[in-house]
């Protein structure tokens, strides 16, 4: 967890590193998306191919990923295939969606403050955990 302390001279300063960053994660989102879109088909016909194999085997179903270990609090997936690659960007897709909901929410909280008026002169501190504002504090000097 990453928590920085930004300053900054106004809202209107805010506003627009709040909308820089939703932009960049509309457009990681929409790269990722894609990746998935490119790679979703091969994916679902090798689970289907593997599981037509396990039917004419006869074998219950085995991990997807037997070649996984974890290292030092990470996993490592050796030879890893389209699955294990479509399993990962949907983590991703979905960790950008997320953080896009909670960049948004963040942005539309400032417009009672900066509706408010009266903040002229003031100095911003802004604390963000993993990017995102959580606390905002002012300075009158």
């Amino acid at each position: 967890m990453v928590v920085k302390i930004k300053q900054f001279e106004s809202l209107e300063e805010i506003e627009n590193a709040l909308d820089k960053e939703i932009s960049e994660t509309k457009s990681n989102l929409g790269k990722s998306l894609q990746r998935l879109d490119d790679l979703r088909p091969m994916a679902e016909k090798i689970k289907k191919l593997r599981q037509v194999v396990r039917k004419l085997a006869g074998k219950k179903a085995v991990s997807e990923s037997v070649a996984e270990f974890s290292v030092d609090g990470f996993n490592v997936v050796l030879e890893a295939g389209p699955l294990d690659e479509l399993t990962a960007l949907e983590k991703v897709v979905h960790s950008h969606q997320e953080l896009l909901l909670t960049l948004q929410k963040a942005r539309e909280g400032l417009k009672p403050l900066a509706e408010l008026g009266g903040t002229d002169g003031m100095e911003f501190l802004v604390v963000e955990n993993k990017g995102v504002p959580e606390r905002i504090l002012l300075k009158t000097s």
